[in-house]
């Protein structure tokens, strides 16, 4: 069998993606969801959804956006019986307005960026709302840009922009809040 009817292989297609993608997808995974082995079990049940698709004859043209997109519903589908919540609720978190943002531009974006130190910002990304976190984790940690990212959670461009600046915002804000207490914790000891 020559080289290019091998590619064209719906199941040589879909192991390329496994050993491609499976790695980012398990850590995508895991850092959405505290528990590993749960994590593991998404990223496996989201190969088996997508395998049982390719196996009913439909078509996958590309599979890293696919592949992220079964993810998310899964991770979506697991918030949804650890908190007994519908999807409206999850997203009215702190009353986040996805409006307009002035003077939102991908310079100010790459500058917050800058700010924060990558170790922290790992410790308190849990601490965010979710709707800031995933869009964080897909930008930053899988590496997709905004309009792949509105792509696969069904929002606008903009909206995703507005989340990216606002949410780097506020993990930058709650990195410093934390060095703060942690310096105020530090100078309390060494006057005691």
């Amino acid at each position: 069998m020559d080289k290019q009817h091998n590619m064209s292989d719906p199941e040589t297609r879909f192991l390329e993606a496994f050993d491609t993608y499976g790695d980012a997808l398990f850590r995508h995974a895991a850092l959405r969801i505290a528990d590993r082995d749960r994590a593991l079990d998404i990223v496996h049940d989201t190969f088996a959804k997508v395998w049982s698709y390719i196996r009913n004859g439909h078509e996958v043209s590309s599979f890293r956006p696919f592949l992220y997109k079964v993810l998310n519903n899964l991770i979506i589908d697991e918030y949804r019986k650890q908190r007994e919540a519908s999807l409206d609720q999850m997203f009215e978190v702190d009353g986040v307005d996805e409006g307009n943002f002035p003077e939102l531009s991908e310079n100010s974006t790459e500058a917050l960026v800058a700010t924060i130190d990558g170790s922290r910002a790992f410790e308190v990304l849990k601490e965010l709302p979710d709707t800031y976190r995933e869009v964080l984790l897909l930008r930053f940690v899988d590496g997709l840009g905004p309009k792949e990212i509105s792509e696969l959670i069904e929002v606008s461009e903009n909206i995703v922009s507005v989340r990216l600046h606002r949410g780097l915002k506020a993990l930058r804000q709650l990195i410093e809040t934390e060095t703060k207490a942690r310096e105020d914790r530090r100078k309390k000891n060494q006057t005691t």
